[in-house]
């Protein structure tokens, strides 16, 4: 009897031990789900997104291109056509201060908490009053002699040490009204200062692609109507500021307007235009001769080259710089470049279809004074984007800093997307 109690004593032990050792490897189980589970919900807390509508106080109107950004950090994004953005940012800025700047208005500030994860927000901003005053005459400078002491301070202005830019770039086309194709990259942009170069179109910075998509529009036979050069390239040598490129010639600076001040980023700023066969308004910072923004266009026709029969024509280019500041220098915000290109029969003249390429190139943060540095080995190739197309990274681009989705990015995603969803587009691509 002895034996059989101690026999039966010792499977219970057994059972005992089984369970505990279940139960051990149970906890195990359920603990490492367990921080798996928190440790996804640290990582997607990481970032945070901020939502709006910027519109006008008085008229309610959408304010386009506004730029946001917290204070004192390198960070920033604009908003799209309808005064709206999405922007994320790191999670331990929450209680950092949300800044919008724009042309004319006043400088809007508030916590960034009051404004995440809710995407109704309507963020009212009033126009300065100093924008409806006649410029006051207390100085007796002229529009030419503005724009010649900007010119003569950019190397006080901008980055004159090494410095990397984050940016978002974007391109569509778009023929007789329908948009055919769409490619986006995230790139990196490097550039050792804002010397003059000796070559004013040769391209200084060097630039390395993060990230790119496109739609299958780029096998479309009206992509060969489009320059297919480095569209990238092409946008960063519009940057005049950068690449000095103003006439030196006198009657230059005797075209220059000077037209009512405006008001930036708390600073006061001069205007000045000319208008011969083109369009241009240039903003000008009064505390330091900054150029901080311009706006260029030129509708002069001239023919740019034959295709298959046809002759192309140059109708309209539209450019705009907007730059921002910061530790007390100028870097570039953004630049949106539009070009309109028709072709006609070579015989007869007759038109027979029209394109547009739209062009953004959106920096979203500043690295300045860096020992970063984009080797002749990583950075992109001179042709075409549409050749260098890395593997599509949805997750990437789900929390990357990109000009919100707009009514018009509708309407250019349906087009798109009369053969294939463009989610399976991106896909197709890496998958060919």
């Amino acid at each position: 009897m002895i034996g059989q109690h101690t026999i039966r004593a010792d499977k219970l032990k057994n059972d005992e031990l089984k369970r505990c050792r279940l139960m051990f490897t149970t906890g195990k189980i359920l603990l490492s789900f367990l921080c798996l589970f928190l440790g996804l919900q640290i990582s997607h807390a990481q970032t945070i997104t901020i939502s709006g509508q910027v519109i006008d106080m008085e008229s309610k109107e959408p304010l386009p291109f506004a730029s946001i950004g917290i204070k004192d950090k390198s960070l920033g994004t604009i908003t799209n056509l309808q005064g709206e953005f999405d922007f994320h940012v790191p999670n331990e800025l929450r209680n950092d201060i949300l800044i919008i700047n724009m042309l004319g208005y006043e400088t809007y500030e508030a916590p960034a908490w009051t404004l995440i994860e809710n995407r109704t927000n309507q963020i009212q901003i009033r126009k300065s009053t100093r924008v409806l005053e006649e410029v006051i005459v207390s100085d007796s400078l002229r529009g030419g002699e503005i724009m010649s002491i900007a010119l003569s301070r950019i190397d006080q202005n901008y980055p004159m040490k090494p410095f990397l830019l984050d940016g978002f770039y974007r391109d569509i086309k778009e023929v007789g009204g329908t948009y055919v194709s769409l490619l986006e990259a995230a790139v990196k942009i490097f550039d050792e200062d804002y010397m003059a170069p000796r070559n004013k179109f040769k391209l200084r910075e060097r630039v390395a692609l993060q990230e790119v998509r496109r739609s299958l529009g780029y096998e479309n036979k009206f992509t060969a109507y489009f320059d297919e050069g480095n569209l990238l390239e092409d946008i960063l040598l519009h940057n005049n500021i950068r690449y000095r490129q103003f006439p030196e010639e006198e009657i230059f600076y005797k075209g220059m307007i000077r037209e009512p001040d405006s008001y930036y980023n708390g600073h006061e700023v001069y205007v000045i235009s000319q208008k011969y066969d083109y369009d241009l308004t240039i903003f000008i910072d009064k505390e330091n001769y900054a150029i901080i923004h311009l706006e260029y266009e030129n509708d002069e026709q001239e023919v740019i080259r034959k295709r298959r029969g046809l002759v192309s024509k140059f109708v309209n280019l539209k450019r705009v710089i907007d730059f921002k500041s910061f530790e007390g220098k100028f870097f570039l915000n953004y630049l949106t470049l539009e070009s309109k290109i028709n072709w006609y029969d070579k015989k007869t003249d007759e038109l027979r279809f029209e394109t547009k390429l739209h062009q953004q190139l959106l920096i979203n943060d500043v690295h300045a004074d860096t020992d970063e540095y984009i080797g002749t080995t990583e950075k992109m190739k001179n042709y075409g984007l549409q050749y260098q197309d890395l593997p599509y990274n949805k997750k990437f681009w789900d929390n990357y800093n990109v000009i919100k989705e707009s009514p018009l990015d509708r309407k250019i995603i349906e087009d798109l997307e009369k053969a294939v969803p463009l989610e399976k587009q991106f896909d197709y691509n890496d998958l060919n």
